[in-house]
């Protein structure tokens, strides 16, 4: 399922801006999404860490749990994506 960017879209986006430290994250994102959809934005975000890190596609599947087939597409995004994954693995870097 494809979203699109839309005025509800924008606004979900403005709302995440306007949290106030991780106790803040952790209870909007718990509402938000299933325990599933969090873990597996949380794998994402380590198969994206790993990467960058220079870790093979084997490494990060068994560290991860996930699939080849995400794995790939984690990589592809973080190369020719929109920059989100390289804009916030060099902020947490910082």
């Amino acid at each position: 399922m494809r979203t699109p960017e839309t005025k509800d879209t924008e606004d979900l986006y403005r709302t995440i801006l306007r949290l106030n430290g991780l106790s803040d994250a952790r209870k909007f994102f718990r509402d938000l999404l299933t325990e599933n959809e969090i873990a597996e934005m949380t794998e994402r975000w380590k198969a994206a860490r790993m990467l960058a890190g220079g870790h093979s596609y084997a490494e990060i599947a068994d560290e991860t749990g996930l699939s080849s087939r995400t794995i790939a597409r984690v990589a592809r995004w973080l190369k020719r994506g929109k920059g989100g994954y390289a804009l916030l693995l060099k902020r947490v870097r910082d």
